[in-house]
């Protein structure tokens, strides 16, 4: 079932991979189209391009994360600050793709119609949540580890204090 696993979580990366690649080429070839033709201006071609970009590279970061956490590592257990590590640098792009594609918006829609600037101005309070919850994950996540690593040291301090014999490391610790 390892395997299984394992295969449908590369081919899942590869897929988003080709992907996001494909979303990079289609960016490229409407910009080039509105280059060629007067009819679409180079601005937006440009906003529609980043656009494209950036969600191709949340979309890669998706599929690398999947590849190394799950293809590479497989079902390896984790220490928890690892977790964390690997979690927050994940949402660290999500968060960057998201705070950019609203700032696309932003000036997207100020060019086009300024009434509706809804969307865009929800894009940034979403990010900036999702920025605030990451940095109340990673207090919280550090704080238990803190908690978990001290009762790990005062169980090990304890075994050692029921062995006859003392280590100087066991002894210069209490």
């Amino acid at each position: 079932m390892t395997y299984l696993t394992r295969a449908v979580f590369a081919a899942a990366s590869l897929l988003l991979m080709l992907l996001a690649v494909g979303l990079v080429a289609l960016g490229l070839r409407e910009a080039a189209g509105a280059f060629a033709s007067s009819s679409e201006s180079s601005a937006d071609a440009i906003l529609d391009t980043l656009g494209y970009v950036i969600v191709a590279i949340a979309v890669f970061d998706v599929a690398k994360y999947l590849f190394e956490d799950e293809v590479r590592r497989g079902s390896e257990r984790r220490s928890a600050s690892e977790a964390r590590r690997s979690l927050t640098k994940f949402l660290s792009t999500i968060i960057i793709a998201l705070f950019l594609e609203g700032l696309v918006m932003v000036f997207k829609t100020a060019r086009e119609d300024i009434t509706q600037m809804l969307y865009p101005t929800a894009l940034i309070v979403a990010a900036i949540l999702v920025l605030v919850g990451l940095g109340v994950f990673q207090r919280l996540s550090a704080t238990v580890e803190e908690k978990v690593g001290d009762d790990d040291d005062a169980e090990e301090a304890r075994d050692e204090a029921r062995t006859p014999t003392r280590s100087k490391a066991g002894t210069a610790r209490r």
